[in-house]
Order: C-alpha cells, then structure tokens, then sequence
C-alpha cells in the first residue's frame, strides 16, 4: 500500500486491487453507480437491473483484463475501504481515469484528492477523466483536481459519447501530471 499524507492532509491507503478484492469493489460499484442513478442519462432514469445490480462492464473490464490495459485500485483509510479507481489506457501515452468513486462519509475531507494525486503519480503524463455536468459535485471536483495538479495548464471540453448520439456529451478535463516517461 502506498500512504500519502502531507501537513494537515487525511491519510488514505491506495493499493492495486487484486482479484481477491473483486468482491469489495463490486460492492463499492453498486454504491457507486446508486449514487450515479440520481442523473438521468438521456432523459432515462438509470434504473437497477431485475436482480438489483447496475451495469458492470468497468469491473469486468478491470478485473478480467480483456486487453491488459486497465487497472483497478482501491482506497482505504485504516481497514475499511472508501473507494476505488479503474485506470484505462495504462500503456498508452494519455491514461484515461475511467471510473472514480468514494464513499460519502469520507467525502470532503481530502480522501479524494489524495486518491487521485496517488494514482496519477503512478503513471506520471498525460491524463484524461470523463463526466457528466449534470452532476454538480463531480464538475467542482474535476476542475479542483485539474487547478491542483496542473494549476493554469488543465483542460476541459465537451465530447459526443461514441454510438450514443441519443445522450448529452461528456465532459472531459485533460492535464499533465509528473514526468512523463519517454518509451
């Protein structure tokens, strides 16, 4: 596990999930993609499945390593988890922070902006994350870790999300972290 604290800051556990955390992280999934059901997506509802579940294509991407370029983390504060990250694109030059989540009572006290500082110092270049501005909390987040990480040098635009011209168009924050490593 890798700490990160710094003065005054909240100590949290960021670690590589491995396949015996697959249970954990479905269940943080499930919170996760709860909280998410509050946003309708193209004017729908996101509703659980029959069995209660929400789509889970990420996790299995992350877990099952289709094709080798994912990477699930987890977040920890002493023994309980309080979140997790899937990295996408870990080989290519411009890594994409798939899916992002932390539990609402470690929420506003620095554990995911210490997450995220740990996650992308393990792949030092450029990075990519995605999210919907109908989600407030998720726009003043992105934007904090942009000016944070990249203070006057991140990004943002809108993209159409590909095959689904029925849905509103993401947006993107795009910035630099570290030294990027020349191959």
């Amino acid at each position: 596990m890798t700490s990160f604290v710094g003065a005054g800051e909240v100590d949290v556990d960021v670690r590589l999930a491995t396949p015996a955390d697959r249970p954990i992280v479905e269940r943080l999934w499930l919170m996760f993609r709860h909280d998410l059901s509050e946003f309708a997506v193209g004017g729908r509802p996101q509703l659980p499945n029959p069995d209660g579940t929400f789509r889970s294509e990420r996790v299995d991407a992350a877990f099952d390593g289709r094709d080798g370029d994912w990477a699930p983390y987890l977040f920890w504060r002493g023994e309980r988890p309080v979140g997790f990250a899937f990295v996408r694109a870990v080989g290519a030059p411009t890594r994409v922070l798939n899916s992002f989540f932390v539990v609402r009572g470690a929420r506003r006290a620095g554990v995911g902006m210490r997450a995220v500082r740990d996650v992308v110092a393990r792949y030092p270049g450029e990075w990519e994350v995605a999210f919907q501005d109908v989600n407030p909390g998720a726009v003043a987040f992105w934007r904090r870790v942009g000016e944070e990480l990249a203070p006057g040098e991140w990004g943002g635009e809108r993209r159409s999300v590909p095959g689904r011209p029925d849905l509103a168009p993401d947006v993107w924050v795009s910035f630099r972290y570290g030294e990027a490593v020349e191959a």
